[in-house]
C-alpha cells in the first residue's frame, strides 16, 4: 500500500514470487469512471474508491489460499474495507516523500494517473502505524532492498 509512484506494482509482483502466491493488481478493478476521472487530474473521492475497494475486499476473500494485492489503501477505513475480505491481511506500506512520487509518477509513460494527483493523495493519507499487520518499509531504498524488508517484515508480523 501507498501513494502512487512508491511502487507498488513492482514491489508487489516480487513479493508474489518471493511468497508463491498469485497477484491481484488492484489498478485493474478500477472501474472505466474512475480510470476517466484520474485521467483527467480529478482525484478520487471515498465514494469513487467504495465500490473499487469491495470489489478487492472480494477477490481477496475468493482467493483462500492468499494472494498479493497491490492498492493504494490510503485511509485506515479503506484498509478496514480490505480486511473484511481476509481478516488476517498484513499490509507493507511503501514509504517514500512527495517529491519522490512526483518524480516517480512523471516518469512512468502512458499510465493513466498524472503527477499532478500526487498530493491528493499524501492529502489523504493516513499513516497506519499502530494498525494490526503492518510493516513500513522506505520505497526510496534500492528494489532489492526494498523487496527484502518487506520479506522480513511480514516474517515477523
Amino acid at each position: 500500500m501507498g501513494v502512487a509512484g512508491c511502487g507498488k506494482s513492482e514491489v508487489g509482483a516480487r513479493l508474489a514470487s518471493a511468497l508463491g502466491l498469485p497477484l491481484v493488481e488492484g489498478d485493474t478493478f478500477h472501474p472505466a469512471t474512475n480510470v476517466e476521472k484520474m485521467r483527467a487530474g480529478i482525484p478520487l473521492d471515498d465514494a469513487d474508491r467504495a465500490g473499487w475497494l469491495q470489489s478487492l475486499a472480494d477477490e481477496l476473500g475468493a482467493r483462500r489460499g492468499g494472494a498479493v494485492l497491490t492498492c493504494s489503501a490510503l485511509k485506515r477505513s479503506y484498509r478496514d474495507i480490505l480486511r473484511t475480505g481476509s481478516p488476517s491481511l498484513a499490509f507493507v506500506h511503501l514509504r517514500l516523500s512527495p517529491e519522490q512520487a512526483r518524480e516517480r509518477v512523471a516518469s512512468r509513460p502512458g499510465h493513466f494517473y498524472p503527477p499532478t494527483l500526487v498530493d491528493s493523495q499524501f492529502a489523504a493519507l493516513e499513516d497506519p502505524a499502530g494498525e494490526p499487520r503492518v510493516v513500513t518499509v522506505n520505497a526510496a531504498l534500492p528494489l532489492d532492498a526494498v523487496v527484502q524488508a518487506c520479506l522480513a517484515g511480514l516474517r515477523s508480523s
